[in-house]
């Protein structure tokens, strides 16, 4: 590949790579007018290349790069006129070295960011374990409720003869799940669908459930935060230490 091109295919990684850090650290100022330029565009090469330039301008202007942008113009000149100050060798030491930097940034502000979104979050996750202990505290003492060592809860609702699936079975079943204050996050009845599964690729309380079902059983699930999404929960739906709530018909074990 002739220098000319490693060097661009080199730069516009790089100002991909700054543009979304600096999409992720602030917002877009609004843009402002600037002087207009004397070059004459007159073919669509023309402008591709006057874009590629100012975008990599643009995105090369992170303070974390240190850019000495006359020295930028005078090694693409020198890649044009097929010499170099560095070596083959001593260019790849160097932007490896950059690479190894950035990525380095880039997981201090995603941890930076982890931290901010866990604190923010530590009085929600206190709350929904505190209501969920309370809940499953009264609710096993209920009649019909037995729990497992895992603390799982569950009632029979309806009393199948058919075998029991295993946890690498793959289901057929109809469910409803809901969170504590009733509000249902998912339903294959309303679907008029029923789901099928592998038991292993679903949360831990549905796993270990399931398996104490016949088909023909239908139960309803009382299960803990730590057997279902943990303290992360699941995007908007569910919250972070949420018990949910499972009514399940086992229709079938296709497998």
């Amino acid at each position: 590949m002739k220098p000319l091109k490693v060097v661009l295919i080199i730069l516009l990684g790089l100002s991909v790579t700054f543009a979304q850090n600096k999409n992720q650290t602030k917002e877009k100022s609004p843009s402002k007018s600037k002087a207009q330029s004397s070059v004459t565009l007159k073919t669509q090469g023309d402008s591709v290349s006057y874009a590629i330039g100012q975008n990599i301008f643009q995105n090369l202007t992170d303070p974390f790069l240190q850019m000495n942008f006359n020295v930028l113009i005078k090694s693409i000149q020198d890649a044009m006129n097929g010499k170099s100050d560095m070596t083959q060798e001593k260019v790849m030491e160097v932007l490896t070295a950059l690479n190894k930097r950035g990525q380095e940034r880039q997981a201090a502000m995603q941890k930076a960011e982890d931290e901010k979104k866990k604190t923010e979050m530590a009085p929600i996750i206190e709350k929904n374990k505190k209501n969920g202990e309370a809940f499953l505290a009264e609710n096993k003492n209920k009649e019909g409720v037995k729990t497992t060592a895992s603390g799982l809860q569950y009632k029979v609702l309806v009393s199948g003869t058919g075998p029991s699936p295993k946890d690498t079975s793959k289901v057929k079943v109809h469910y409803a799940g809901k969170l504590l204050d009733g509000k249902e996050f998912d339903s294959s009845y309303k679907r008029n669908q029923p789901s099928e599964f592998p038991l292993n690729q679903v949360i831990k309380g549905l796993t270990e459930g399931l398996q104490l079902m016949h088909v023909g059983d239908k139960f309803e699930f009382y299960i803990p935060y730590q057997l279902a999404y943990g303290e992360e929960g699941r995007g908007e739906t569910i919250p972070p230490a949420s018990v949910l709530i499972f009514e399940i018909e086992l229709i079938e074990i296709v497998k």
